[in-house]
């Protein structure tokens, strides 16, 4: 057991944020706790990081674990380079890199087994380190989460809020820690980034502990599940689907026994009515009460009621069935992001995708004529109502009630209307006379899907509308939009959402906009089909002695052998260059790509096996 928490309990004030919790991660686990915004988890790895302390339990950890997590102040020293931040993580490697060198200097005039000894271990010591490859890895890993190699020299303090986190986000990957803990790690992220922290978190040879809402994300990695609801923990082997499925099997069987009880205990009481003033029944009677006082109650399962917005999306008019053409719609600020070109028809459900900085809000934007287009054209259909979720307004702030904020938008409606509306997303009786300054970030989002929900539009865009939305809100938006009969266009990262809405994809990457007619998982298919043609190696020819006639000259035969002889030490060049890839960023530690290439690799010694028995044949 390489940690573990028993019967741990927190509080703030009086009031119990869990309680009697236990918790353990086991070697290599990749853990997940998932749970409703607010139930403690962020609490929760604080606790486990040391940032916090339990208030009640114990704590057990091997000797000399070191824990990693992504504190709040992010990174102090903000008149270092962004190298020599990353840098500090590599410092043991430089100590045992300068010890190696002056073991050489030693062995000049000591050779001794003792000396060599020594270097031999320091040297296997600093290999498993990272010793030869650390430079590649820190490019690798930060580049990745979206700078460039010029950032490298830039202060810590030129940079932004956001880009500071990922910075500091990039030296805990590198620092390798032996607990890894992830809060929501995948936010603010673009899928590209996304996947390949998701192949980094399922490679990492150590433990990871993830809170995230990202549902792909929880299943491609998790090989346990925590559930944190009303204060306690529970634990499920797999990944995040097999336990949405044993939570549900479980709550079936709780409801089921619950309800066998409840039925038990109504004809018992009903026995206990009828006879209790009947003599020769009062014994029987007095049997079942004392019966019915030793029973073990079992309490109605909790999760059975959980909440969840519960609304359906309804457009006021149809509208036509050509609802938006874009026409070679170049989109940007002072230079041209993407051109774009596409038809939208009643009923469509387009993603938009691509990495950050591509263009997908902007060209959302300029669809709202929020931002002017550079050159092209876009018009919208007969009689369509275009609805806008912006995920920036979305978190706007104001001194007016949730009740007035909504209530001033559509002041036709009367308060039970508003009230109703309200209370369908989950804003209940005091809840609408909080100020909108004070609501959460996800509770800000189901104000701005009331406001929409209003409007009635039928055509919907929105940008990143599962931002700041837990697992369940997700879930039921999704409900939400799966009924809704007009036509979505919608920007996200949320791969699990994507799947479930969208029809057709727009993907926008290096200037380009390019439509794709399937599902997500479909495209996702394609493309991971598609890797192997794009990175595979030329088809070989078959050997040439297999073309060998009979009766081929002396002559001939020398240059069939000369011939093979070339193309061996063309696949052995060939091979040494492929080879060499594996230390270079682009593939170090990107695992599909260092899939690709092994297969290359692969490929190229069969044909190199093949050439070889050809050549000894003809040899022969």
């Amino acid at each position: 057991m390489l940690y573990q928490v028993s019967h741990a309990s927190k509080y703030f004030g009086a009031d119990p944020v869990f309680e009697d919790v236990q918790f353990e991660i086991r070697g290599t686990e990749k853990i997940t706790i998932v749970g409703r915004n607010g139930c403690g988890k962020t609490t929760f790895l604080r606790c486990l990081s040391g940032e916090m302390n339990f208030d009640k339990g114990t704590v057990s950890m091997v000797n000399g674990t070191t824990i990693g997590y992504l504190a709040q102040k992010v990174l102090e020293h903000e008149e270092r380079t962004a190298e020599e931040e990353l840098r500090t993580v590599f410092a043991p490697v430089f100590a045992m890199q300068k010890e190696l060198e002056e073991l050489e200097e030693l062995m000049r005039t000591d050779a001794s087994d003792k000396v060599l000894g020594k270097y031999a271990v320091l040297q296997e010591k600093f290999e498993s380190a990272g010793g030869y490859h650390w430079e590649s890895e820190m490019m690798t890993v930060f580049t990745r989460f979206g700078f460039t190699d010029a950032d490298l020299k830039k202060k810590i303090g030129e940079f932004s809020g956001g880009q500071k986190t990922r910075i500091a986000f990039v030296r805990l990957l590198l620092s390798k820690p032996d607990i890894l803990l992830l809060d929501e790690p995948t936010n603010h992220l673009d899928l590209e980034t996304i996947e390949w922290l998701e192949g980094y978190v399922k490679k990492y040879p150590r433990a990871v502990v993830v809170v995230s809402h990202d549902r792909m994300f929880l299943d491609h990695v998790s090989d346990v599940v925590y559930d944190m609801e009303y204060g306690t923990m529970t634990r499920y082997v797999g990944n995040y689907t097999s336990f949405t499925e044993q939570k549900k099997n479980s709550l079936e069987k709780q409801m089921a026994a619950y309800n066998r009880q409840k039925k038990d205990i109504e004809r018992l009481e009903a026995l206990i009515e009828k006879f209790r003033y009947k003599k020769n029944k009062a014994a029987f009677a007095q049997s079942k009460i004392k019966y019915l006082d030793r029973m073990e109650k079992i309490d109605k399962p909790e999760g059975a009621d959980d909440k969840t917005f519960h609304v359906t999306f309804t457009p006021r008019v149809k509208g036509g069935e050509k609802v938006l053409s874009v026409d070679h719609l170049k989109i940007g600020y002072d230079h041209p992001l993407a051109e774009v070109t596409v038809n939208l028809r009643r009923g469509n459900r387009l993603a938009v995708l691509g990495p950050n900085g591509c263009g997908k809000s902007t060209f959302v934007k300029t669809l709202m004529d929020l931002v002017p287009p550079l050159s092209g054209s876009f018009m919208y259909g007969h009689q369509i109502e275009v609805g806008y979720f912006d995920q920036q307004l979305a978190q706007f702030s104001s001194g007016k009630t949730v009740l007035e904020e909504l209530w001033d938008e559509y002041p036709d409606l009367d308060r039970t209307e508003i009230r109703s509306v309200l209370g369908r997303f989950l804003f209940s009786a005091d809840d609408v006379f909080k100020t909108v300054d004070v609501l959460s970030g996800g509770e800000k989002v189901r104000l701005s899907l009331a406001r929409l929900l209003l409007k009635h539009s039928n055509f919907l865009i929105l940008d990143e509308p599962t931002n700041h939305l837990d697992i369940p809100g997700k879930e039921a938006l999704e409900e939400a939009l799966k009924d809704f009969t007009g036509t979505i266009l919608f920007v996200s990262h949320d791969r699990y959402f994507i799947s479930r809405l969208a029809d057709s994809l727009l993907i926008m990457e290096n200037g380009k906009a390019d439509y794709v007619s399937s599902t997500y998982a479909e495209y996702e298919e394609k493309k991971t089909a598609g890797e192997p043609e794009v990175s595979a190696p030329l088809k070989e020819e078959k050997p040439a002695g297999e073309k060998k006639q009979k009766g081929l000259s002396p002559e001939g035969l020398r240059r069939q052998i000369e011939k093979i002889e070339r193309r061996i030490t063309e696949k052995e060049e060939l091979l040494e260059e492929k080879r060499a890839l594996r230390y270079e960023p682009e593939y170090y530690q990107d695992f599909t790509r260092m899939n690709a290439l092994d297969e290359e690799i692969d490929q190229i010694h069969n044909d190199l096996a093949h050439l070889m028995e050809e050549w000894e044949r003809l040899s022969g």
